[in-house]
């Protein structure tokens, strides 16, 4: 559905709420972790947002046909696919959201957007930059809506540091630091590849920690902070071989196992970045600080509804660290839900992806994060890792 094919959806002059809603059939690719976050996001949006759209479970499709039956019971889809081919054909289906695994992100969105729908896809967006190449020139040679889920960029406390930055509070920035830290691979007699672990076969994921954790940092500071124009990294594989859940041979690991990198942004400032599976003790630690002339800021996903700020402008008496608890009807999103003091979850930055996605459909109009924005990431994650190989500095080609 392209955006032309939109304008017979177009908004009345009263704006939405005097408009009837239009159904948006979706056909989801993939039942995994992330496909049970997706729809649910389908399901809450439109009650908790006013939007021109009401999301229909469609269809939902995974090879396992057993499973895939018990995941659209659970959930309320329509309907149900073994093969992603089938779907994208089918006339009753208006957007494609992929959440299957990496290696079939390209194939499946490059299909969809010449069939005509709408694509959302799952993060990384390619394997590497040249497949996510392949998906941007798509969607917009079809003129496809399409956006990514790096849905952190949903979270409230975020978008108000968003909004601190754009309002120059911060003066010239400095420094941008980022870390993900997990520990659920340290252990040796874990598996690669197959349903479950494809995290763990490169030639599924297309990386390790570099395109599945630091994907989401780098993004982040792509928003906040601009772009990266030059990368020097270090990855490290751990363990050098695993058994293959598939073949049930031991085998070589060549994904990365922990990934590091400084950098610099357009704007001068200075990037640190670290991403590892084998940080005990910690399940997802992400965070991030950026300094400024003027503010400093930080922020961590265990605790992501506050946003830790400090102004060296406030009196010197009481100059200090400040945790700003996002909850108030002024924060961003926050309006939507709950009454103040109450705070929201990870599964919300998914609902808000949904509603801003369905919002720029009905305005015909692009949101961010598009395909343009995760090949944007995939050329910075593209430098890292040959940066990594080379032990050399890394430019950054634009989008």
């Amino acid at each position: 559905m392209s955006w032309e094919h939109l304008s017979l959806f177009g908004m009345h002059t009263g704006g939405i709420r005097q408009m009837a809603k239009k159904t948006l059939n979706i056909g989801l690719v993939g039942y995994g972790f992330m496909g049970r976050t997706h729809s649910n996001a389908f399901l809450q949006a439109p009650r908790f947002f006013d939007l021109p759209y009401q999301p229909v479970l469609k269809a939902v499709c995974a090879r396992n046909a057993d499973r895939v039956k018990g995941f659209a019971e659970n959930w309320g889809y329509q309907s149900i696919e073994t093969d992603w081919r089938a779907l994208v054909q089918r006339n009753d289906i208006d957007l494609i959201d992929i959440a299957s695994p990496n290696d079939t992100h390209a194939e499946i969105a490059v299909a969809a957007a010449k069939a005509g729908k709408m694509v959302l896809c799952e993060k990384p967006l390619g394997r590497t930059a040249a497949e996510g190449k392949t998906m941007v020139d798509a969607v917009e040679s079809a003129k496809s809506p399409n956006m990514v889920w790096y849905n952190y960029r949903r979270v409230p406390a975020l978008v108000l540091l968003k909004d601190l930055l754009e309002e120059g509070r911060f003066g010239r920035i400095f420094h941008y630091r980022s870390q993900f830290l997990q520990d659920w691979t340290i252990s040796q007699d874990l598996p690669q590849g197959g349903e479950g672990l494809w995290r763990l076969d490169s030639s599924v994921a297309g990386s390790g920690v570099t395109g599945d954790l630091l994907a989401h940092n780098i993004d982040m500071a792509l928003w906040l902070n601009g772009s990266l124009t030059e990368v020097a990294a270090m990855t490290e594989t751990f363990i050098k071989e695993r058994k293959h859940s598939l073949t049930n041979k031991m085998e070589p690991v060549s994904i990365d196992d922990a990934s590091s990198f400084i950098g610099k942004f357009e704007n001068g400032s200075m990037a640190m970045f670290e991403a590892t599976r084998y940080a005990r003790g910690h399940k997802a630690l992400f965070t991030l600080e950026i300094n400024g002339e003027q503010a400093s800021a930080r922020w961590d996903l265990h605790d992501l509804h506050r946003l830790e700020f400090f102004d060296h402008r406030d009196e010197s008496r009481l100059r200090g660290w400040k945790s700003i608890h996002i909850t108030d009807s002024d924060h961003p999103y926050m309006k939507q839900w709950w009454v103040p003091g109450l705070q929201i979850g990870y599964e919300h930055t998914f609902i808000h992806q949904v509603a801003d996605f369905l919002q720029a459909v009905g305005e015909k109009r692009e949101v961010a994060p598009t395909f343009k924005d995760g090949l944007a990431v995939d050329y910075v994650t593209d430098a890292v890792l040959k940066s990594a190989k080379t032990k050399q500095w890394e430019s950054i080609p634009l989008v």
